[in-house]
C-alpha cells in the first residue's frame, strides 16, 4: 500500500491505478464498519483508495475533535491486510480554525474560506443540532473527491443523513462519482458500529442497544398501522438515554414524513451520558 499525505503525490498515484477506482473516506478509528466499505469496494473496483482526516470544519464548539480516537498506525495496518491500494493521510492546515503545520499543500492551507452549503437538508436533525457540520462535511468530502478522482465513492448508512448530503453534492456538482451506500453493521447485539461507541462505559454499552430496538419498535408500529406520533410516544429507551429526536424522513430530501412510504428512513438520536448516538432504519422501495 502506497501512503502519502501530499496532495500533488495522492493525484499523481491515483491516476496510475486501474480502473474503476473505489474510495472510502474515513476519520480513521476503523471498525468492522469501515473495513465492510473496503470489502465491498475491493469486491466491485480494480482499485481502492482510501482517506484518514479527522476533519475540523465538521466539529462545532464543545464537540470532541479534539479526543476523537486516532490511531493513524493501527488503521494503516488494517487497510494494508484489506487490500487498499494508496491512503491519503493529509495534514490539516493553518486555515478553517485549525491549528497546524501552515503548509501550502495541505485540506486547508492559511486563508482557506471555501465551503459547501448545501441548503435546507443541512439544517435538519443533525444539522440543526451541530451547525455547521455538513457544510464541513460536504466542503471536506468535495476537495477529497477533486483530489482522488474515484468512480465510486463508498460510505456507511449508519449515517443516514450524511449519505443524502453527500450524495445531493455529487449530483448537484455533476461528479462522475457513482454513490455507493453500504448497509450498517452491527454488534450482535445490535448497536451499529461507531468509533463514539468507544466513549460508553460498561453499564452504557448495554443499554445502547435500546435506540436500535426502539427503532424497530416504530417500524412496526408503523407496519400495523399505527400512528406516527403514537409509534413515536411507545418507542421506549432505558434509563439514562436523553432523547433527541425520532423521525420518519424521505431517503432523498430528508423532509419529515407523517405517513411511512419508501423509500424512506426511520432516524433516532440520542445522548447516553456523555455519547452521542445515532442510528437508522431503511424503509426499501
Amino acid at each position: 500500500m502506497q501512503t502519502t499525505g501530499d496532495i500533488s503525490a495522492m493525484r499523481k498515484i491515483v491516476r496510475a491505478l486501474s480502473r474503476p477506482l473505489g474510495f472510502v473516506p474515513t476519520m480513521g478509528a476503523l471498525h468492522a464498519g469501515h473495513m465492510r466499505l473496503v470489502d465491498v469496494a475491493r469486491e466491485e473496483c480494480a482499485s481502492v483508495a482510501a482517506s484518514i482526516f479527522v476533519n475540523p470544519m465538521q466539529f462545532g464548539a464543545g464537540e470532541d475533535f479534539a479526543k476523537y480516537p486516532r490511531d493513524v498506525a493501527g488503521d494503516s495496518t488494517k487497510f494494508v491486510g484489506a487490500g487498499v491500494d494508496v491512503l491519503f493521510v493529509p495534514d490539516v492546515g493553518a486555515g478553517a480554525g485549525a491549528k497546524a503545520v501552515a503548509e501550502a499543500d495541505t485540506m486547508y492551507p492559511p486563508g482557506f474560506s471555501t465551503t459547501v452549503d448545501i441548503g435546507a437538508m443541512g439544517m435538519v436533525f443533525e444539522g440543526a443540532l451541530r451547525p455547521g457540520h455538513f457544510a464541513g462535511v460536504a466542503t471536506v468530502v468535495t476537495k477529497l473527491l477533486h483530489i482522488v478522482q474515484p468512480d465510486v465513492l463508498y460510505l456507511g448508512q449508519k449515517d443516514a443523513q450524511q449519505t443524502a448530503v453527500l450524495r445531493k453534492v455529487v449530483r448537484d456538482l455533476a461528479f462522475a462519482t457513482e454513490v455507493r451506500i453500504v448497509p450498517t453493521v452491527r454488534e450482535a447485539d445490535g448497536l451499529a458500529l461507531s468509533s463514539r461507541n468507544a466513549y460508553l462505559n460498561a453499564h452504557e454499552r448495554s443499554a445502547a442497544p435500546d435506540l436500535y430496538r426502539a427503532l424497530l419498535s416504530i417500524r412496526d408500529a408503523l407496519a400495523i398501522g399505527a400512528k406516527k406520533e403514537d409509534a413515536i410516544a411507545a418507542a421506549h429507551l432505558a434509563e439514562g438515554f436523553e432523547l433527541e429526536y425520532f423521525d420518519i424522513v424521505d431517503a432523498d430530501t430528508f423532509e419529515s414524513l407523517e405517513n411511512l412510504r419508501a423509500p424512506a428512513f426511520i432516524i433516532g438520536a440520542a445522548r447516553l451520558g456523555a455519547t452521542r448516538l445515532i442510528d437508522n432504519i431503511w424503509i426499501a422501495a
